[in-house]
């Protein structure tokens, strides 16, 4: 099984910096945990997503992509833009419910 397609459609939203497609892609009562901050519901999430881009531009590239249980995903990207260090690799961990993201933990 590849990545699942919701997955796909946010790397692919966050790219173009679409963010009324990224935050469909959460569920209504989803959780994002990123720099030590939480974030709930789409409302918070598009808040997040818009602060970010506010602050940093950067190019992301998938190195891969695990699915660690039957809902979750863990993927690693590399990221390179304007923010402190220029470059960095995350892990997105993805859990799912019923096609859509229902929480998003970045390490």
């Amino acid at each position: 099984m590849g990545t699942p397609d919701v997955i796909t459609r946010y790397q692919r939203s966050s790219a173009e910096q679409d963010f009324d497609a990224l935050v469909a892609c959460f569920t209504e009562d989803a959780t994002v945990v990123d720099e030590g901050r939480t974030y709930h519901g789409r409302d918070e999430i598009r808040g997040w997503r818009d602060e970010v881009a506010a602050k940093y531009t950067f190019t992301s590239t998938v190195l891969d992509t695990k699915q660690t249980s039957d809902d979750t995903y863990a993927v690693t990207t590399q990221l390179r833009g304007d923010f402190p260090g220029g470059e960095a690799t995350l892990t997105s961990v993805f859990t799912l419910i019923d096609g859509l993201i229902s929480r998003l933990a970045n390490a």
